[in-house]
């Protein structure tokens, strides 16, 4: 077996990699300082938020909770904040009105897409307020 601080690594590594961070995750420093041959991983502290995708991930929801995709129907960008009734529901990006999306219909839009709708929001509400 490896080392426990290449396997809090590796998890660290997955859990990134599937878009959750565990900012607390690290060796327990009291099993490390024991007798015990392999100390034990200290999960640590989540926000609900980071709860919630990281059981989104391991039910293999997809796509999964907290993530950006696109609406292959009409090209909308929106976060995903849950699944019913085997449909995705999407926020658009900045908030508003949910809407449903069948998984299959989603795609997944990359970080420089999320930033342009975001400026495309905040644009719009500035022309509204002048």
């Amino acid at each position: 077996m490896r080392p426990t601080e290449e396997v809090v690594a590796t998890l660290k590594e997955a859990l990134v990699g599937v878009g959750v961070v565990l900012p607390s995750l690290c060796v327990d420093p009291v099993s490390e300082a024991g007798e015990e041959p392999f100390a034990l991983v200290d999960l640590g502290r989540c926000n609900a938020r980071t709860a919630e995708r990281l059981a989104s991930v391991l039910r293999a929801e997809r796509p999964p909770v907290g993530s950006y995709v696109i609406d292959g129907r009409d090209g909308r960008i929106g976060e995903v904040m849950g699944h019913l009734a085997g449909r995705a529901q999407l926020r658009p990006v900045g908030g508003g009105r949910e809407w449903d999306c069948p998984p299959h219909e989603t795609e997944p839009v990359a970080r420089e897409e999320v930033l342009r709708a975001r400026v495309r929001q905040v644009n719009q509400e500035r022309r509204m307020l002048n």
